[in-house]
């Protein structure tokens, strides 16, 4: 008599989104070994990712430089401007990119940091007299031309500033790394008068001597990030009266432009991992309160031999956070809508990332800079071109790593795309040579009825979407087996439902 076919179901594989942290074998498989070029969808399934769509037509001034920071600027009238900053030079504009640098103003460096505030635009960095842009003088000019500016000198050139409690504040100087300097309320030009000061906190680092490197604004607090420690004021409404109100040590934040704030809390890297404030400031320096715990290892890896910048945004219409490496051309993108049992959240990776700036502008569109000038993160291709969507489960034992499993057949059933050609990857024994079969994933409406869900309708999405279903025979013999699915993006979106395999189980090997 012949033997029964053991089955395991991947139901919304990667569900838990990448884990490279535990053994592969004790792994839950609702984890993946790889999710590239992924997301976690609404429906909590591992998906494609959207693509970037470049809408810059004329990058002369951008040369062969890359955007280094966007920002879209919005004032009570209604005008808006969008600001990049790249190849030395203040630009603005998406589609053409034109030169606001002021005239005998000369920049060596990108590293701007561009806030809103009171109906202007500033411009901070390190050693570099701010800039500020209003509609009414239609130029980005220096802060100290400003009718009634006062205090605008070399001690106030931050690397760091902060729109927040009707004020600027700035910090992070070329020869002071531990004090705060405020404007005056709602005057940012002016820095000696009014309400302006400023606080040196060099005698309450927890830890001793630490740098402020970022500073964010949450629940009425002023949060100072060093880079080992963090320092939190009350009462920064009135920062001449404020006071100190909690320290934490041993947990700082690895660069400026890693901090988000999502609302409700804010993120940001850390020498060990992405953090998230409120948990950090509840546990202290715990250990559960990293957000990536997932892939920990991975993460401090890049930050030891990230030799360029690094880049964030967070996306309530998407519901990531992103970091980007982008020396080395990684993207890590943190899914928010909830976090695992251990109070990690769900990750992806996509490799190969040339984005090196964002914004989210008010209308919630994702704008992404390059070498290539502004994109907008929108459909399924990367300006045109097909991109690599990739998926591996960790190591499947079917109960038993001690026992010889025979995969007859790979059964997956994939949500959307339309005319790709996909590939069902498998390999034993931790073997990185995997075989593969490929198929095609028929037009969206002309597959045969046996591959396609009946009426094309995927009924978990409420919308009309094909659904592929595929029964793909295997070969081989191990103790575990890793499977994976990979498919070019190229207009589509796709998502992985589940996949069914079927194997016979063997000997004691």
């Amino acid at each position: 008599m012949s033997q029964q076919l053991s089955s395991i179901n991947l139901v919304a594989p990667a569900f838990k989104g990448v884990n490279t942290e535990d053994s592969p074998i004790a792994q839950d498989p609702s984890f993946a070994e790889v999710a590239d070029n992924a997301v976690i969808d609404k429906r909590g399934r591992i998906a494609a990712r959207k693509g970037y769509d470049v809408i810059t037509t004329d990058k002369t001034e951008l040369g062969s430089g890359k955007i280094r920071t966007i920002r879209e600027f919005r004032d009570s009238g209604g005008n808006t401007e969008v600001f990049s900053v790249g190849n030395n030079k203040i630009l603005s504009g998406t589609t053409t990119l034109v030169d606001e640098t002021p005239a005998t103003y000369s920049i060596t460096t990108d590293n701007w940091k561009i806030v809103n505030f009171n109906d202007k635009a500033y411009f901070f960095q390190r050693g570099y007299e701010p800039l500020v842009y209003d509609n009414a003088g239609g130029s980005v000019v220096k802060l100290s031309t400003v009718s009634g500016a006062a205090g605008v000198t070399s001690a106030m050139y931050g690397n760091e500033v902060l729109s927040a409690y009707g004020r600027l504040w700035t910090a992070d100087f070329s020869s002071d790394k531990s004090t705060i300097y405020w404007s005056d309320l709602l005057i940012g030009h002016d820095w000696s008068g009014g309400t302006s000061g400023s606080i040196d906190i060099s005698k309450v680092w927890p830890d001793g001597y630490d740098e402020i490197v970022a500073l964010a604004a949450h629940n009425g607090l002023l949060v100072i990030f060093g880079q080992h420690s963090i320092v939190v004021y009350q009462g920064a409404e009135a920062p001449a009266t404020m006071s100190l109100s909690d320290t934490v040590a041993g947990v700082g934040c690895v660069d400026r432009d890693t901090v988000q704030h999502t609302g409700t809390d804010v993120l940001f890297l850390s020498h060990t991992g992405l953090r998230s404030f409120g948990r950090t400031i509840q546990q202290k320096s715990m250990p559960l309160s990293t957000l990536s715990k997932t892939i920990t290892k991975d993460l401090i890896s890049l930050i030891q031999n990230e030799s360029s910048f690094y880049r964030s945004v967070y996306s309530p219409e998407e519901n990531f956070y992103l970091l980007t490496f982008v020396g080395q051309s990684t993207t890590y993108c943190f899914d928010l809508r909830g976090a695992l049992e251990d109070g990690s959240l769900r990750v992806t990776r996509w490799p190969s990332s040339v984005f090196s700036a964002y914004e989210r502008t008010q209308s919630g569109t994702l704008y992404v800079g390059s070498d290539q000038g502004i994109s907008e993160y929108k459909d399924y291709q990367d300006n045109g071109e097909s991109y690599r969507f990739k998926y591996y489960s960790p190591s499947l034992t079917f109960g038993d790593a001690s026992k010889l499993k025979f995969i007859k057949k790979i059964k997956p059933t994939i949500v959307g795309a339309s005319g790709e050609i996909a590939s069902i990857k498998f390999a034993y024994d931790f073997d990185e040579t995997y075989r593969s079969v490929a198929f095609n994933i028929p037009s969206a409406g002309t597959g045969a009825e046996f591959n396609v869900a009946q009426f094309n309708i995927d009924e978990y999405s409420g919308t009309t979407q094909q659904v592929v279903r595929k029964a793909l025979n295997a070969t081989g013999s191990g103790a575990t087996v890793v499977v994976g699915l990979e498919a070019d993006i190229d207009g589509s979106p796709l998502s992985l439902q589940e996949i069914n395999i079927l194997a016979l189980v063997g000997k004691t090997v």
